[in-house]
């Protein structure tokens, strides 16, 4: 293909060689598999630029998904706990994971049915917005459950 985009047909490479010379351009092989090989003339340097620019764009557009931490304990009051809720919601919205977790201290660690209520409770209140990743489970002295943002 010449830099056109009109097809030259098959050729010895000695003329495809003189023919992309004549137009100061290079002859890129673009299907080194197909055969006979699929070559292109064309202005490799330029063709380079215009690569890298639209991977910058691309790389612009794409969204890396973080995990967020939302802590509390079993003790946590009404209020706290709304504000962990608009935090984790706040997170979600931005396209990123919530690991909530829950720490237990000293004997607390006995009452895992009140954590395990608070996290289903936190997972039903953000339904509307994400869906649960990893079921509330103890590992050490924590509790962990993590959502992510629901896919439109």
């Amino acid at each position: 293909m010449d830099d056109n985009g009109e097809q030259l047909g098959i050729m010895a490479l000695r003329d495809a060689l003189r023919a992309a010379a004549e137009r100061n351009l290079d002859l890129v092989e673009v299907a080194p598999t197909a055969r006979p090989p699929v070559c292109r003339i064309m202005d490799f340097g330029r063709f380079k630029y215009e690569q890298s620019k639209r991977d910058r764009e691309a790389r612009k557009k794409q969204h890396i998904v973080s995990i967020k931490e939302v802590r509390m304990t079993p003790k946590i009051e009404d209020h706290d706990f709304e504000v962990k809720v608009k935090n984790a919601e706040k997170f979600l919205r931005e396209g990123d994971k919530v690991k909530v977790s829950v720490r237990f201290r000293g004997r607390e660690i006995v009452h895992t049915d009140i954590a395990q209520r608070l996290l289903r409770e936190m997972a039903a209140t953000l339904s509307a917005v994400s869906s649960m990743e990893r079921e509330p489970k103890v590992e050490g002295r924590n509790m962990i459950m993590i959502l992510s943002p629901k896919q439109d």
